[in-house]
């Protein structure tokens, strides 16, 4: 008897583990078996050289960009350069271009049916042609443009050079310099020194923690002296107010503002901004940026403030920004997927906006936007965005004794209608205005004709 109890209880223990381990499968099988299918070694979806064999990408408007079962990209070679690095390339070199990153949603894979019911169509956000006319702005030069919707989160563009035609790729040798980085989408993967578009930053944390900033006048030399170094200023600006300030991109101001705020509170607004996390788009991690607290009262601290030092920045955690902003502390997050279809053209997926209050306070956003909208009129000329309401802040990041700084231009249209925010970084471009400005200006307009 005492057998058979004993057996007995070693059969309802191994039913309990086994019905455990199956719940446990299954689960993993719902959450994963996407990835599971989409595996290399699974022929049903690739062919014999290991290139997907299923499924299409399309833009918003159901341009194809690239057929699976083709394995061709779209018939212009403009938009095939432009669109590379939200596509991908056959290789998977590009891990986060949407042949890689999304390769499960393409074969079209679900639990039932597995991936027999055919490849499925991957519309992105993505504007084929807004990205071809921001490939031909930036002229051949290397950087990164991104352009969303900043109340739906779609980006529109998001272009990233350099880069190459992916139906007849070259040969690419280590050292040239022509395709330095090119399998980096710099939108999403990239940091820079974000040079004097920080100066956002530490404008925020000023008007939030200084009660006289509004009424306080300041005196520009040419240079400052903070902590035994000398900080220097591209000109002598004279006496401002912040307004001015901000719009002559001071550093001398925006050394000492960050000095009396400290590091501790200049660390806090870098983590309130979004600039130092990693955002999810659609899935894709960005690269986290990163802020240096240097010792209070000290010269490292100074030009962190003006967004020097050890600072990064990743263009696509600054567009998020410059649109939370725009949108009175709301922050609405970056997608690139819009819709999914089944092969037979039944929606597939469920692709949200997803939106969450931000820790900067709507007063200072107000004020903020008040400000950048005043760098275009006062500073950086209306004249180049026609009649847009482009509420902007420039910057000229150094890198390096020897090369020309980086170019950053970011903001926001500020117009119900054309709810767009930018950014633009054009590598050892010089001016942040002119250079990056220019572009963004191109693009802008060719968005705003097309509608968006």
């Amino acid at each position: 008897m005492k057998q058979v109890k004993r057996r007995t209880w070693f059969c309802l223990i191994f039913t309990v583990l086994l019905a455990v381990g199956v719940a446990v499968f299954l689960m993993r099988y719902v959450a994963n078996g996407s990835d599971w299918a989409s595996f290399s070694a699974n022929k049903h979806i690739y062919d014999q050289s290991g290139r997907l064999s299923s499924g299409a990408i399309l833009d918003r408007n159901g341009n194809v960009l690239y057929d699976a079962a083709s394995g061709s990209y779209s018939e212009d070679g403009t938009v095939r350069r432009a669109t590379l690095h939200a596509v991908g390339d056959r290789t998977g070199n590009i891990a986060t271009g949407a042949l890689t990153a999304f390769s499960g949603k393409l074969s079209g894979f679900n639990p039932i049916l597995g991936t027999t019911g055919g490849g499925h169509d991957l519309y992105l956000t993505i504007d084929e042609d807004l990205n071809a006319a921001a490939y031909n702005a930036m002229n051949g030069r290397k950087g990164t443009v991104g352009v969303y919707n900043y109340k739906t989160g779609e980006i529109l563009c998001m272009v990233s050079l350099p880069t190459f035609d992916p139906q007849d790729p070259p040969e690419i040798s280590d050292g040239d310099s022509r395709y330095e980085g090119v399998y980096l989408n710099r939108f999403l993967s990239s940091t820079y020194t974000p040079g004097s578009v920080f100066k956002l930053v530490t404008t925020a944390a000023a008007i939030e923690n200084l009660d006289d900033l509004f009424s306080r006048t300041f005196t520009c030399d040419g240079s400052v002296e903070i902590g035994g170094q000398v900080i220097t200023c591209p000109s002598a600006h004279g006496t401002m107010d912040i307004y001015d300030a901000l719009a002559n991109s001071c550093n001398g101001v925006y050394a000492q503002l960050a000095v009396e705020l400290g590091g501790d509170t200049m660390q806090e607004y870098a983590q309130k901004a979004g600039l130092l996390d990693r955002i999810s788009v659609s899935g894709i991690s960005t690269a986290a940026g990163s802020f240096t607290a240097a010792a209070d009262g000290s010269a490292d601290l100074g030009w962190s403030g003006v967004g020097q030092y050890s600072d990064l920045v990743n263009p696509c955690a600054l567009m998020t920004y410059a649109g939370t902003i725009a949108n009175g502390g709301t922050q609405v997050l970056p997608r690139l997927i819009d819709r999914e279809t089944t092969a037979s053209g039944l929606p597939a997926g469920i692709y949200r906006t997803s939106k969450q209050s931000s820790a900067i306070a709507p007063e200072t956003c107000s004020l903020l936007k008040e400000m950048m909208r005043n760098n275009v009129v006062s500073h950086y000329g209306q004249s180049q965005f026609g009649e847009l309401a482009v509420c902007a802040k420039s910057g000229t990041a150094e890198v390096g004794e020897g090369q020309r700084p980086h170019s950053w231009f970011t903001g926001f249209i500020d117009d119900a209608d054309h709810p767009l925010a930018f950014v633009v970084i054009v590598e050892n471009g010089g001016s942040g205005a002119s250079v990056a400005g220019s572009v963004a200006a191109a693009v802008l307009s060719a968005a705003v004709s097309a509608g968006y």
